[in-house]
C-alpha cells in the first residue's frame, strides 16, 4: 500500500515555486475542460489570461476586483498566521457595505469631498463589529470561530435584504430592491472620468505596505505569529492569546468592512441585494496562494481577478457557464494544496502482510 511520510528536508525552491506550479496545473486542467465542453482551448485561455490585461478599460475593471480581494486577504493573513480561522469575511464585507451605505445616504449636496472619509470609516466599523461577535463568542464561550463566522455570513445577507427591500428602499426606484444612488460627495474619486478605477487602488497599496511592516517589523505582529506557530512557547513567553484573538479578528473584520465600503462607495454607488460578490470566500484562496505574505497576496489577487473577468467574458463570448469562474478558483486551491502536500511529504510503498 502507498503511504505518505514527511520529507527530511523539504525543497525551499519548490516551496517558493509551488503557486506557479499550481497555476500551471490549473491551466492544463482548464484546457481539458474547454476541450470537453467543445470550445477552442486557446480562445478560452485568452478570455482568462489575455483579455483582462488588453486595454486601459480592462485594467481598470481588473483593479476594481483586485482591491477588495487584496484588502480582505491581508486581514485574513493576519488571522491565519495567528491560527484563527475567520471564514466569514464575506459577512463582514456585507456589514461594512451596510454601515458605509447608511452614512452615504445621509450626505447632502455640498457635503464636501471629505465626507467619503466618514463613509469609509463607517464601513470599517461595521466589519469590526461583525467580527467582534465572533471574537466574543470564542473568548467567552469557546465557540468555534469557523462555524460562528460562517453562519454570520447568512445573517448579514438577511440584514442587507431587509434594508433594501424595506426601510432603505428608494421610493423613486420603481419598486426595485435598492437604495438611492449616493451623491458624488459620498463616492470615491476616480482617476480618469471615463474609467471606473478610483482611489481605492491607492488605499490598497498603502494597506499592503502597512501590513508588511506590521507582520514582519513589529513586536505585535511577531507575538501573533508565535502564538499561531507555537502556542505553548507563546504562553511561556507571556504573550496573551486573548489579545491575539481580539486583535486578529478585529483587524480582519476592519479590512473586510473597508473592502465593502470601497465597493459600494465606488463602482456600485448604492446598496442592492447583489452586494455579496463572494469576495470574502475568494480572499481565502488569495491569502493561501499568496503564502500569507502581503506582496504575494497582491499577485494572487490579480490572478483571482483575472478569473472573475475571464469567467464573465467566457460566458458572454463563448457561451460557457458562469460557474467556470468558481471552477478555476477551486482548481487553483486544490492544485496548491496538492503541491504543498508532495513538497513536504513523499509517497512510499509499504508492503502489507
Amino acid at each position: 500500500m502507498f503511504k505518505l511520510e514527511p520529507r527530511p528536508a523539504p525543497s525551499t525552491l519548490l516551496s517558493v515555486a509551488s503557486p506557479l506550479l499550481a497555476l500551471a496545473i490549473t491551466v492544463l486542467v482548464g484546457v481539458a475542460l474547454f476541450v470537453a465542453l467543445g470550445k477552442d482551448p486557446l480562445a478560452g485561455l485568452q478570455m482568462f489570461f489575455v483579455e483582462p490585461l488588453r486595454s486601459a478599460y480592462a485594467l481598470s475593471e481588473l483593479s476594481l476586483k483586485a482591491v477588495p480581494l487584496v484588502l480582505i486577504a491581508l486581514g485574513l493573513a493576519v488571522c491565519f498566521r495567528a491560527n484563527l480561522w475567520n471564514i466569514g469575511a464575506e459577512g463582514q464585507f456585507i456589514l461594512g457595505a451596510v454601515f458605509a451605505g447608511g452614512v452615504a445616504m445621509r450626505a447632502e449636496p455640498g457635503a464636501g469631498a471629505h465626507f467619503v472619509v466618514w463613509v469609509v470609516l463607517a464601513g470599517m466599523l461595521g466589519g469590526m463589529l461583525w467580527a467582534a461577535l465572533v471574537a466574543l463568542l470564542r473568548d467567552r464561550f469557546n465557540a468555534n470561530e469557523i462555524l460562528v463566522s460562517l453562519m454570520l455570513v447568512y445573517v448579514a445577507e438577511m440584514v442587507l435584504s431587509y434594508l433594501v427591500y424595506g426601510p432603505w428602499k428608494d421610493p423613486n426606484g420603481y419598486n426595485f430592491p435598492q437604495t438611492i444612488t449616493f451623491l458624488p460627495d459620498a463616492r470615491l474619486p476616480k482617476f480618469v472620468p471615463t474609467l471606473r478605477m478610483n482611489v481605492g487602488l491607492c488605499v490598497a497599496a498603502v494597506a499592503v505596505v502597512v501590513f508588511l511592516v506590521f507582520m514582519y517589523r513589529t513586536f505585535a505582529g511577531f507575538q501573533m505569529q508565535v502564538g499561531g506557530l507555537a502556542p505553548q512557547a507563546a504562553r511561556y513567553a507571556g504573550f496573551s492569546s486573548r489579545k491575539a484573538l481580539w486583535t486578529g479578528l478585529l483587524l480582519s473584520g476592519a479590512m473586510a468592512g473597508l473592502a465593502g465600503a470601497l465597493d459600494v462607495a465606488g463602482p456600485q454607488g448604492q446598496l442592492t441585494p447583489y452586494v455579496p460578490m463572494g469576495y470574502g470566500f475568494a480572499a481565502i484562496i488569495v491569502a493561501f496562494v499568496g503564502r500569507l505574505n502581503p506582496v504575494g497576496i497582491v499577485f494572487s489577487a490579480v490572478l483571482m481577478s483575472m478569473f472573475y473577468i475571464g469567467g464573465e467574458l467566457a460566458q458572454s463570448r463563448l457561451g460557457l457557464p458562469k460557474a467556470l469562474t468558481g471552477v478555476f478558483q477551486g482548481l487553483l486551491l486544490f492544485a496548491l494544496l496538492a503541491c504543498d502536500t508532495f513538497i513536504h511529504q513523499r509517497i512510499r510503498w509499504v508492503k502489507t502482510a
